[in-house]
């Protein structure tokens, strides 16, 4: 699956699941998973507050800076990466080839804490990854279009002259 891939309703509906389980676990304020372009896949928890587009955005910055260091320095990859405020803190990791799990957390938590349940969590990410990654690979059942579910009734009620 690569990044443009489209993430299916209920496939994004497993992976809330999944973050979701991690956000009670990890005892986080909030969870987000980006794909590397930084759009937003999950977005949960305490995020009335944060500007989710920009935060998306730089933390796929960060992750890309973080990855050119790493090969700088002979390394494939820095999957993790851990960033200490005063208040709350940063722990970004790569989930997948294609995805970026980040998780705020304050002092209700620690970072032990977190490391631990993140990395169960991406197991179970890497899983619905897989799973979804073989759903492409099926062929496509006869008929099924993008407009499939769209009625002639829906069209002349679109588009009809009943104005």
């Amino acid at each position: 699956m690569n990044a443009q891939s489209v993430i299916y309703e209920d496939e994004q509906k497993q992976l809330a699941e999944i973050c979701q389980r991690l956000l009670r676990e990890a005892l986080a304020k909030a969870i987000f998973l980006l794909d590397r372009n930084g759009q937003v896949i999950v977005s949960i928890g305490e995020i009335a507050e944060i500007d989710v587009t920009s935060l998306a955005s730089l933390v796929a910055g960060t992750t890309a800076a973080t990855s050119s260091l790493a090969k700088l320095l002979g390394e494939p990859e820095f999957p993790v990466h851990f960033h200490e405020g005063k208040r709350d803190h940063l722990h970004i990791s790569l989930a997948g080839e294609e995805f970026i799990l980040t998780v705020i957390f304050d002092q209700r938590s620690s970072l032990g804490l977190v490391r631990l349940r993140v990395k169960k969590t991406t197991e179970r990410l890497q899983e619905a990854f897989i799973a979804m990654e073989e759903r492409r690979r099926l062929p496509a059942p006869q008929g099924a279009g993008l407009f499939d579910e769209i009625t002639d009734d829906d069209i002349d009620n679109l588009f009809g002259d009943g104005f």
